[in-house]
């Protein structure tokens, strides 16, 4: 029996002005893919897509047509039976759509494991066992940034990644210098987040000062695209680097092969959403793991909806280092969830509802 979708759109608003290289965000558009039977209309299974402004490859003018015509298409399929089935009908998607691919995938996970927000088997859901993650820092003015910093520790936080690129860069310097002071290398983790917001010529001397610091890596120091300048990073860099940006993209699986061995990166930054679906991100860390190289998931700005099937992925995957899923808490208008912070740690809390997606 083919399965039935339909979506449902929202607008999710920060709660604060969130500043990155690329601008700052205010709000963020997503959509949440319903699957279900016809003959159980009870039982739905829900997924979430949306595409970041000026990042996603399906940014485009059209997307919501886009996504109709997607479903529409998939809805004519047969029911697939198996994890392997939903990740093989998932990638009938168009590739240009990678955020439509994750949300369909989630939803047919759901949807397989009874409408119940379950996507895989895994202790963060059965057992609530916690994952743990890193602390955010956005971007804003030197007094904003160190409060943020503050309740950050404040909270219990043993890793914290700052958003660093678009200010002053020595505001953020003194930032990360009074952190060291403060907290030993032992005592707080520090990651940091350039989104592309160096140059070429300017990134090898941020790396050595960073790495005067003991930050434990820097995500995409330069703007993706400059593979051989991004190479020469990395085989240079006093840190490790990690690709963000850098893999978005990058669908097929010999492409992404060839990018790891081009650029030979310390690490990558898996984002569901826009790497389009578990499916792909399992393929990176395939050919990750054969070349020696570390990865961690981050959520990229998804509602709890999104957020939850990405923890459970990572649980599912048995991840043991802070991963970047600490989200939750960033819109004014988001799905109440069981998802939970505590310090430095999220877990899904059973005795807790869901909330109406509208």
């Amino acid at each position: 029996m083919a399965i039935k979708f339909d979506f449902i759109f929202k607008k999710l608003e920060f709660k604060f002005k969130a500043g990155t290289s690329r601008g700052v965000l205010m709000h963020k558009n997503t959509w949440f893919i319903r699957a279900f039977k016809e003959e159980h209309p009870g039982i739905i299974g829900y997924g979430e897509c949306g595409p970041l402004a000026g990042l996603s490859i399906d940014d485009i003018p059209n997307f919501e047509k886009e996504l109709e015509k997607e479903l529409s298409l998939i809805s004519l399929k047969h029911c697939p039976n198996s994890i392997d089935d939903i990740f093989e009908c998932a990638t009938t998607i168009a590739s240009h759509l990678p955020s439509v691919r994750f949300g369909v995938e989630a939803a047919l996970l759901d949807l397989h494991f009874g409408g119940t927000r379950k996507y895989f088997e895994n202790n963060f859901y059965n057992k609530g066992a916690s994952l743990l993650i890193n602390g955010l820092v956005w971007m804003g003015d030197r007094q904003l940034m160190q409060q943020r910093f503050k309740e950050k520790i404040e909270a219990g936080f043993t890793c914290i990644k700052v958003k660093i690129g678009a200010i002053d860069f020595e505001d953020e310097m003194s930032l990360l210098e009074n952190a060291r002071k403060q907290f030993s290398m032992a005592e707080l983790e520090l990651r940091v987040d350039a989104n592309g917001g160096f140059s070429f010529e300017t990134a090898p001397a941020v790396l050595n000062r960073l790495a005067k610091l003991n930050v434990h890596s820097i995500e995409q120091p330069i703007k993706a695209g400059q593979p051989q300048y991004m190479a020469k990073l990395c085989a240079n860099a006093k840190i490790p680097i990690a690709l963000d940006e850098e893999l978005i993209g990058v669908l097929n699986y010999n492409d992404k092969e060839v990018l790891l061995e081009t650029i030979k990166p310390q690490y990558i930054i898996l984002k569901p959403l826009l790497l389009g679906g578990f499916a792909s991100c399992l393929e990176w860390i395939k050919i990750a793991e054969s070349k020696n190289i570390g990865w961690w998931i981050t959520s990229a700005l998804e509602s709890n909806v999104g957020l939850n099937a990405i923890c459970q992925f990572a649980s599912w995957l048995h991840v043991k280092v802070p991963q970047g899923l600490g989200t939750g808490g960033l819109y004014a208008n988001n799905i109440d969830s069981p998802l939970r912070i505590k310090k430095d740690q999220i877990l899904y809390d059973s005795t807790a509802k869901w909330g109406k997606v509208l």
